[in-house]
């Protein structure tokens, strides 16, 4: 149901069984945070290693209504992150931003998970819409002072009265965006096409991601949880494409060849440490041609003072020794940026390789896409042995969206019905519900999306989509997602999102349900979406009409209204759609039911309307 109901919900006369079933960890063991606000915390409507007891076969089953809410959590849960918790930072080593990695509560312990509803800051008003969130966010929704105080000179971000402004400016171009990326495109051809998918790294308040899609080049923009407070928060509060991540010790969340470009200004890394491990992460996720735009130090020493020119000289000639071992060919220096290649194959240089003394390519059993919690290695990550006469190339943006990949074994015939099959649904879920043309939902999150045709369908509206597939999908189809010239992030929902709270106005889940049944409770996954889900967002949920009832009684807890299509729409394959509207969650001790004449006025309606149902990821 999308509007705005604060009121009374709607319940589902069905008993709840949910699995309980612990995840399996395929990393080393993250504590759970030791947090003082447990304390605080109210006794959790639903403990962690119970269920709601079954009805015997003589009782009917009671009805959802009568079931007990799920408390709030108190208001210093408001910014609450599961797996990147400030208050247990130091209990990590620092060494290698170790303490920036994600450590999530462990729930293999026989400690309670957190299960209560993240409430919204107190006078958090709906974001601006975009284009307008991209220059404007009000204060109240990321109530943090130090960044626009701390980074007042290079112009990141300013607060006027209520509301932050966002100038374009950063540590690398304090006067503006534009003319940095006018250097830039000097060299490098952001109009064609050519380049799409870029990686930023270090962030900040995402302002070079912002100007990129001017030339319809789509950023993920990435930054750990900072001292200043919240830049990865600004990014999404501005609708732009953003998760917490760090170059640390894991692999960055995406399969290999997935960027056209990687960026740096004044991130904050040691390149050339560990014999340069992070720029051979770098190499694994750049594509084939793709390129490496660097600046801030060492690039910047030719304004430095003496001494320090001296050493940022040293630190620059490492620099290119590890480029030279990487195979990367420079192209240009023009200050404040220099711009660096990756060979579209290894066999120009495979004899350089055995002659230098640096690691050798990595073994051709190690799966290159594998980068859930997968260690970096010190190896080079091998390209195919084919001369430029045959080397694949990527079709331009936007034909690329609709070809056929060339990696990863999809056939034609599967790329081609699933394009049109999420075409023909979205078409439905603009007609039928008026969802997408209203410019009400900017950041949008598919949940399993399978080879990202939903994300595909959708490219015609204002919006960007976080395409996550969980990390042990058989077949791995991330790697389809962005040959498309989308983006997004291997995850696993048993754990939290690399993310803020109310971060995304729309959760799409397409028999995401039904693959974790098995795996873990089902109950923090839904809270999992309660927490990043913004206040007035709704969520899409296509699964089996068994594990939808089961949905739809843990979310009439959350004080969700939902409404359940049935499968009178043969027109798509199987699955039962549930159309949830979150409310805005106060942080008031009770929810006073004001609209229920608003919902008995919807229901006609909304029973005329047709239902569609979803096709299962292929497994």
């Amino acid at each position: 149901m999308l509007v705005t109901i604060n009121g009374d919900k709607t319940t589902v006369e069905d008993s709840i069984s949910v699995n309980e079933v612990n995840p399996h960890r395929h990393h080393p063991q993250l504590q759970e945070p030791s947090m003082p606000h447990h304390s605080s915390l109210q006794e959790p409507s639903m403990p962690h290693h119970s269920s709601p007891p079954k009805p015997s076969a003589n009782q009917p089953s009671p009805p959802s209504s009568l079931l007990p809410y799920f408390p709030l959590c108190p208001k210093n849960f408001t910014n609450y992150l599961p797996c990147h918790d400030p208050s247990t930072a130091r209990q990590y080593n620092i060494e290698r931003h170790y303490r920036g990695e994600r450590h999530c509560p462990d729930s293999s312990s026989h400690e309670k998970k957190l299960r209560c509803l993240v409430p919204k800051p107190s006078g958090y008003k709906t974001p601006f819409p975009w284009p307008d969130s991209r220059s404007y966010a009000w204060f109240k929704n990321v109530p943090f002072k130090k960044l626009a105080e701390f980074k007042k000179t290079q112009n990141w971000v300013r607060l006027e009265r209520d509301r932050f402004v966002f100038p374009g400016g950063g540590t690398s171009f304090p006067g503006g965006v534009k003319d940095y990326v006018d250097v830039i495109m000097k060299v490098l051809p952001l109009a064609s096409g050519s380049i799409r998918t870029v990686l930023d790294v270090g962030c900040g308040v995402a302002s070079f991601g912002a100007f990129l899609l001017n030339h319809n080049i789509l950023t993920m923009s990435i930054a750990p949880r900072d001292v200043h407070e919240a830049q990865v928060q600004f990014a999404l509060e501005r609708g732009l494409p953003s998760m917490l991540g760090v170059l640390s010790t894991y692999k960055l969340p995406y399969p290999s060849k997935s960027f056209d470009m990687v960026h740096c200004s004044r991130c904050l890394v040691n390149w050339t440490a560990y014999d340069g491990l992070y720029l051979m992460e770098v190499d694994r996720v750049l594509r084939p041609g793709g390129y490496w735009v660097l600046s801030g130090p060492p690039v910047t020493s030719m304004v430095k003072a003496k001494n320090q020119k001296r050493d940022l000289q040293k630190e620059m000639e490492k620099l290119n020794d590890v480029f030279r071992k990487l195979c990367w060919e420079k192209i240009a220096e023009r200050y404040p940026v220099v711009i660096w290649r990756k060979p579209s194959n290894h066999l120009q240089c495979i004899k350089r390789l055995k002659a230098l003394k640096f690691p050798g390519r990595c073994s051709s059993g190690d799966d290159p896409n594998a980068a859930w919690y997968k260690e970096m290695e010190p190896c080079i990550t091998p390209l195919l042995n084919v001369n430029d006469t045959h080397k694949r190339v990527l079709r331009n943006w936007p034909e690329r969206l609709n070809h056929v990949p060339e990696r990863h074994g999809v056939t034609i015939s599967r790329f081609k019905a699933d394009t049109n099959l999420w075409q023909r649904i979205v078409v439905y879920y603009d007609t039928k519900l008026k969802f997408l043309s209203n410019g009400k939902y900017r950041n949008v999150m598919d949940m399993n999306a399978g080879l990202g045709g939903f994300a595909a369908a959708l490219s015609k509206y204002p919006m960007w989509v976080m395409n996550v597939v969980p990390f042990d999908l058989k077949p791995n189809t991330l790697g389809v997602v962005f040959d498309r010239g989308l983006i997004g992030t291997y995850m696993n929902w048993c754990e939290a999102f690399s993310t803020y709270p109310r971060t995304y106005d729309l959760i799409h889940a397409n028999g995401l349900f039904s693959l974790y049944l098995d795996k873990c409770d089902i109950v923090d996954i839904l809270l999992e979406m309660q927490r990043i889900l913004r206040p007035e967002g709704a969520v899409i949920i296509r699964d089996g009409f068994d594990v939808l009832m089961k949905v739809k009684a843990i979310t009439n807890q959350m004080r969700w209204n939902g409404t359940m299509y049935s499968e009178a729409d043969d027109s798509f394959d199987h699955g039962t759609i549930l159309i949830l509207a979150a409310l805005c969650v106060k942080y008031e001790a009770e929810f006073r039911p004001n609209m229920s004449i608003v919902v008995q006025a919807l229901q006609p309606l909304l029973r005329s309307s047709a239902t569609a149902t979803a096709p299962h990821r292929q497994a």
